[in-house]
C-alpha cells in the first residue's frame, strides 16, 4: 500500500463578517452603565494625555447639567443647594459644626455611626423601593403585625377596614413583602410558610420529592398525627414515598421561619447598595420628557494643546524639528480621544433614541401603572429605532430609569410580557372570590383564551405559584 502526499496552494474568493476594533469599543460602551462608565472614563483620561474633561456646573442630586437657577432634570433649586456646605467638597466643617448647626463643643461625633438595623426594618426599607407613597403605611402596619416567629397575625380584612382600602390592595403588599422577606416571613399559617419554602426550593432548581408538595397542600396536619398509611393511599404512592417526603420537610423546611438560622444572617436581596437612573423620565405639561443622565465625567473633549499640534503636523513642511516617535504619539492619542468620545456619544444618542420608543409604546404604563404594561420585546424596540436587536440588549442590560413618579426601576421592566398576565390572572381570582366559585388552572386558561391571551395551563400554574396564590381546591 502506497501512501501519497502533495503540497500546493489554493485561491479562491470568499465573503467573511469582519467587525472592526472600533465597533467592539463602541459595543462595550454601550452595555456600560452609568457607574461602570464613570470608572472607564476616569481610567482613559488617566491613559490618554489628549483627553480633558470639560467643566460643567452639575446638580448634585441627579447629575444632570445645569442651565440657570435650576436643574431642567429633577427641577432642584440650584441657589437653595449653594447655601449648604457639601462635606464631601469640604471635609474638614465636619469637625467644625454638626449637620443640625449644633456648635464643636456640644457635637458628639458618635451620633453620625449609624446604628445596626433590624430585621423588620431592613425588609421595609427595601420593600419602600417598589411601593407608592399611600402604600408603605400598608406596608409598615403587615410588617409591625408579624409574630416571633414570622407569620402575619392580623387578617387582610382587617388591615383593609383600618386603610380603607380594597382587600386586593393588601394583598398585594403582602405578597412584595414575602418575596422581600426571608423565605416563609409573612406567611398567614404554616401552610403557607412551606409552600412559599417549596416555591423558593423550586426556583433555585433544588431536588425536591414529588409528593411533598402534595402532603403539604392537602395533608399537613394528617403527616403531624403519623397517618403515613392513610396519606399514601389517599395519594396514590408507597408509604416509604410518604417517610422519604416527612424527612425532606424536617430537614429542608422551616415551621418557624423568623427564628431559623437563614433569618438571622439573611441580608437584603439588594446587593447595589445605590443605583443611579441612566435615563430620567419626567412629565411636563402632559407631555413625557426624555433625558439621558450626564455626570461629571461625561463631558469630555479634546485636549486643546494636543488639537493644535495634530493640526499643524498634517500641514506639509511643517514641524521639521519633531521627531517620528513624537509625531505618532500625537496622532495615536488624538485618533484613540476622537473614537472615544464618539462612542461616549454614540451610547447617549442611542439610549435616548430607545428610551423615547419606549416612552411611544408604554404610554399607557407611564401614565396609569403596571396594569396598563402591554407585551414588548427588544426585537420590537429595534425595528422601531432601526438598529439590530443586540444593540437593544446592549443599551438596556444593568441600567435604570426613573419614572415621573420618582420611582426608578430597571430598563427590563419595559419588556415584561407576562406582567400584564399575571395581573389578569390576579383580577380573575379577585373575582370568583367575590362569587364563592374558584377556578381551576384550566378555567383560567380558557378565559385567557377569550380574552385573546394564548397560553399553557402548566404556565398559568406558573404564573398563580408566582403571585403566591394557592390552588383553587384550597381557595
Amino acid at each position: 500500500m502506497s501512501m501519497r502526499m502533495d503540497a500546493g496552494m489554493d485561491m479562491s474568493a470568499e465573503m467573511r463578517a469582519w467587525v472592526s476594533p472600533s465597533l467592539i469599543e463602541a459595543n462595550y460602551i454601550l452595555s456600560l452603565s452609568r457607574q461602570e462608565l464613570q470608572e472607564v472614563i476616569r481610567e482613559e483620561m488617566l491613559a490618554n494625555p489628549a483627553l480633558e474633561m470639560d467643566d460643567k456646573e452639575i446638580c448634585p442630586l441627579c447629575g444632570g447639567v445645569v442651565e440657570g437657577p435650576f436643574c431642567p432634570v429633577c427641577l432642584t433649586n440650584q441657589q437653595l443647594e449653594r447655601q449648604e456646605a457639601s462635606y464631601e467638597d469640604n471635609p474638614e466643617i465636619m469637625t467644625q459644626q454638626s449637620p443640625n448647626g449644633i456648635a464643636e463643643d456640644d457635637f458628639d461625633p458618635l451620633t453620625l455611626i449609624a446604628s445596626e438595623t433590624n430585621l423588620p426594618d431592613q425588609i421595609l426599607s427595601d420593600v419602600r423601593t417598589l411601593l407608592d407613597d399611600n402604600e408603605i403605611p400598608i406596608a409598615e402596619y403587615l410588617i409591625e403585625s408579624l409574630d416571633d416567629r414570622g407569620y402575619l397575625t392580623i387578617s387582610l380584612a382587617a388591615v383593609a377596614k383600618v386603610f380603607g382600602e380594597a382587600e386586593e390592595m393588601v394583598e398585594e403588599i403582602l405578597v412584595l413583602i414575602q418575596q422581600i422577606a426571608p423565605v416563609g416571613v409573612a406567611a398567614r399559617d404554616m401552610r403557607e410558610c412551606l409552600l412559599l419554602q417549596l416555591d423558593y426550593l423550586v426556583r433555585n432548581n433544588a431536588e425536591v420529592p414529588v409528593a411533598v408538595q402534595q402532603i403539604v397542600e392537602g395533608h399537613l396536619e394528617d403527616l403531624g398525627s403519623h397517618k403515613y398509611g392513610y396519606i399514601a393511599g389517599a395519594l396514590g404512592i408507597a408509604t416509604e414515598e410518604v417517610e422519604a417526603a416527612r424527612d425532606f420537610i424536617r430537614s429542608q423546611l422551616s415551621p418557624f421561619p423568623l427564628q431559623s438560622q437563614e433569618a438571622r444572617s439573611w441580608k437584603s436581596p439588594n446587593s447595589a447598595p445605590y443605583v443611579a437612573p441612566d435615563v430620567v423620565i419626567s412629565l411636563h405639561e402632559g407631555e413625557f420628557l426624555v433625558e439621558v443622565v450626564e455626570a461629571r465625567h461625561f463631558f469630555l473633549r479634546m485636549s486643546s494643546l494636543y488639537e493644535q499640534i495634530a493640526v499643524s503636523l498634517s500641514q506639509k513642511g511643517s514641524q521639521p524639528n519633531v521627531s517620528d516617535s513624537d509625531k505618532k504619539h500625537v496622532r495615536d492619542f488624538t485618533s484613540r480621544a476622537k473614537v472615544f468620545i464618539a462612542n461616549i456619544q454614540q451610547r447617549r444618542e442611542t439610549l435616548r433614541k430607545i428610551a423615547l420608543c419606549l416612552v411611544d409604546l408604554q404610554e399607557d404604563f407611564l401614565r396609569g401603572g403596571v396594569r396598563e404594561l402591554r407585551p414588548l420585546t427588544r426585537a420590537i424596540v429595534a425595528q422601531q429605532v432601526g438598529v439590530h436587536e443586540s444593540t437593544v440588549s446592549r443599551a438596556t442590560a444593568n441600567k435604570y430609569v426613573m419614572l415621573p413618579t420618582r420611582k426608578v426601576i430597571p430598563f427590563s421592566d419595559f419588556f415584561t410580557p407576562s406582567l400584564s398576565i399575571k395581573d389578569v390572572i390576579r383580577e380573575m381570582v379577585v373575582k370568583e372570590r367575590a362569587k364563592g366559585q374558584p377556578l381551576t388552572d384550566r378555567e383560567i386558561c380558557s378565559r385567557l383564551l377569550q380574552q385573546g391571551i394564548r397560553i399553557a395551563r402548566r404556565t398559568v400554574a406558573k404564573y398563580r405559584a408566582e403571585l403566591g396564590i394557592l390552588p383553587s381546591t384550597m381557595r
